[in-house]
């Protein structure tokens, strides 16, 4: 129950006074002086408990029984429609012709006022249950440091971007991009990265090596690889080299990276943490600090998904549990 604001008596402060007036022969005024209210209230409190016993002591509602401007359930309900197909309540209050603050009151009242994945096909989340069962494996494309910090901690644009025209008359990028591939394992989020120069399908098979290596060297047998649809995963030699590890290729649905989703995630915990999270004088020096924070991140941050626990130590707990059932 919940009591008014301004109730001078909680519900065993009016049980005392009607027991202080009906069985202990109290006066009405009283019984009123020692609770600190009017003979009045005292007087409707007695009455109450008369009529409808001790539940005639708990706090009525104050909502009117009829409400004649209130919105139509008919037209509640069309807002609720169009609110699943996706529409602001500007743009609802604009079609049926309302305010918009009448619109938006009756969007929080029936809970539905953030969008969210509402009217969304809902989401699909999964979770595998053994070490390697399914790395998932992406490529973040990052600009190379020149001259010192960019916009995104200075906050000036119009930099000097290193470009040069050859003999030709073509222009040149001397500065370039850097490729920051990333494996991640989804029953434990251990992840595995390396900066490499390109996204070639050489340089992505040659990357997949060393992360089945890293993987192996932790006890972890990788059995799936899910990717995404670049040119790098969809080439025949890219195909040779997963049969070739023994490791079953899954590509996502094409303009659907949310089914790689933890890998999609990682990369945006990394760009916070690592990427941009210290000023670099060049990528070089951010290289260097990858090894540090991939470190941090397996063995010693906290991880939401995992009850606030390292992929360390959930790879440490399954690998018990692996154990013990054997």
């Amino acid at each position: 129950m919940k009591l008014h604001a301004n109730a001078r008596l909680s519900v065993k402060g009016r049980e005392l006074l009607v027991s202080r007036f009906l069985m202990q022969d109290w006066s009405l005024a009283q019984a009123a002086e020692a609770a600190g209210v009017s003979d009045r209230t005292a007087c409707k409190w007695v009455a109450r408990f008369r009529l409808e016993g001790g539940q005639g002591l708990s706090d009525r509602s104050s909502a009117p029984k009829s409400s004649p401007s209130r919105t139509p359930d008919q037209r509640v309900q069309v807002i609720a429609a169009l609110r699943r197909l996706r529409m602001t309540g500007a743009e609802i209050a604009e079609c049926l012709d309302m305010a918009v603050t009448t619109v938006s009151g009756i969007l929080t009242r029936i809970g539905m006022g953030k969008l969210g994945r509402l009217g969304l096909e809902p989401a699909v989340r999964y979770e595998r249950e053994r070490p390697g069962e399914l790395i998932h494996i992406d490529v973040k494309k990052l600009g190379r440091i020149h001259a010192g910090a960019g916009h995104r901690v200075t906050g000036k644009r119009g930099r000097y971007t290193g470009q040069r025209t050859d003999a030709e008359g073509v222009r040149r990028q001397t500065v370039g991009w850097e490729y920051v591939h990333i494996a991640i394992d989804d029953a434990t989020r251990l992840a595995y990265v390396e900066v490499l120069p390109d996204e070639r399908a050489t340089t992505a098979i040659a990357f997949l090596r060393r992360a089945v290596a890293f993987y192996a060297s932790h006890g972890i047998a990788v059995e799936r690889l899910l990717t995404d649809n670049g040119s790098a995963y969809r080439s025949t030699i890219h195909a040779i080299a997963c049969r070739a590890l023994r490791i079953k290729h899954i590509r996502t649905r094409p303009y659907r990276p949310q089914t790689n989703g933890k890998a999609e995630r990682f990369i945006r915990t990394m760009l916070g943490g690592w990427a941009y999270g210290a000023i670099y004088r060049d990528s070089t020096e951010r290289t260097a600090a990858l090894s540090g924070w991939l470190e941090l991140y397996n063995w010693r941050r906290p991880h939401g998904a995992l009850n606030h626990k390292p992929p360390g130590t959930r790879l440490y707990e399954l690998n018990n549990v692996v154990a013990s059932y054997n």
